[in-house]
């Protein structure tokens, strides 16, 4: 990293840590939950840049935060052993089903519909089972008031901090994940299991650990944001809507960038906050149609996303130009 960039980082970061002191109210709450939908879209894209297309996160996310609210719920065991409980789950839900796809060796679009049909999935068991749930009127983790214990924060400030701790953190896992050896054999994987396999890769191991490790991220994600919004149904954390507005973020930012998600994340919740208070109750559904025709355009005509586009641009104004002549 250049000392130009290292500089832009520390600045970027301050103004980040200085962001609550400064906003009011409402745009402090959407910072937050920018944030956190930046860290489950960044983990996305663990996935997604190594070329194993998820259309399910909504199935990682929902079981998270479900486990993790009626742990809290029903046993009350505090969120932060409830959180990676659920972390854990959403980790083995993964390993099953990416051991079943990958020993079968459903590739491509394939296990991308494997995928949204484990999104639905889980929607609909926990619809089915609302004794426990509360099915599809959805149910709200039990109050008590400013508690660390509960990780529940009347002040939005700190819930902040934590969003933006959560948000630096996967950060991190993604250049871990996406240096040394391990991103050189995800990156063979990626291109040619084959050719991946004959070089020495373990391809069931490294397909297997990029989707542990997303399911894992995105379940702690979704369940921090139930801790904020303190309040969960299929509708909201898990689904084909879900998992369809964390892919389109994800790509619409640029998956290949660290910080392409986040920009994804912010361009979905701009939408989605425009389209609510537009037109309210009057035009619901509106934002799903959306992110499904934005999705096609961007895959067509600006498949690196975002940041990939500018990022072109900036390396052909860079490029020295032809004398005239030669």
């Amino acid at each position: 990293m250049t000392a130009n960039r290292v500089i832009a980082a520390a600045v970027g970061l301050a103004i980040l840590i200085a962001l609550p002191f400064v906003l009011p109210d409402y745009p402090l709450h959407i910072a937050i939950q920018m944030l956190i939908w930046s860290a489950i879209c960044t983990a996305w894209a663990f996935m997604g840049r190594f070329g194993l297309v998820s259309i399910g996160h909504g199935a990682f996310m929902g079981v998270g935060a479900y486990v993790s609210a009626l742990l809290w719920n029903d046993y009350g065991v505090t969120p932060w052993l409830g959180i990676p409980a659920g972390a854990l789950a959403a980790a083995l839900l993964a390993l099953v089903i990416g051991f079943a796809c990958f020993h079968m060796r459903i590739v491509g679009h394939y296990f991308a519909l494997v995928t949204l049909a484990l999104g639905q999935v889980v929607a609909l068991v926990v619809i089915a089972a609302r004794d426990v749930t509360g099915g599809s009127l959805g149910m709200t983790p039990r109050s008590v008031g400013y508690s660390w214990y509960a990780l529940q924060f009347p002040d939005r400030r700190v819930f902040y901090g934590v969003a933006l701790a959560l948000w630096l953190i996967v950060l991190g896992i993604r250049h871990w994940l996406t240096h040394g050896m391990r991103r050189a054999a995800a990156d063979a994987v990626g291109e040619d299991e084959t050719a991946a396999a004959a070089a020495g890769v373990d391809v069931m191991r490294e397909k297997l650990r990029l989707t542990m490790v997303s399911a894992a991220v995105t379940a702690v994600g979704g369940s921090i944001y139930v801790q904020y919004v303190s309040y969960l149904n299929p509708d909201t954390v898990s689904g084909v809507g879900v998992s369809l507005q964390i892919v389109f973020a994800a790509i619409a930012g640029g998956m290949y960038s660290p910080l392409g998600p986040s920009v994804g994340a912010f361009l979905t919740l701009m939408l989605t906050e425009g389209l609510r208070v537009e037109f309210g109750t009057h035009f619901i559904g509106a934002a799903n149609t959306i992110y499904g025709i934005l999705l096609i355009l961007f895959i067509v005509f600006m498949p690196r996303g975002i940041l990939g586009l500018l990022g072109r641009l900036r390396t052909a104004r860079a490029a020295p130009q032809p004398v005239a002549g030669e």
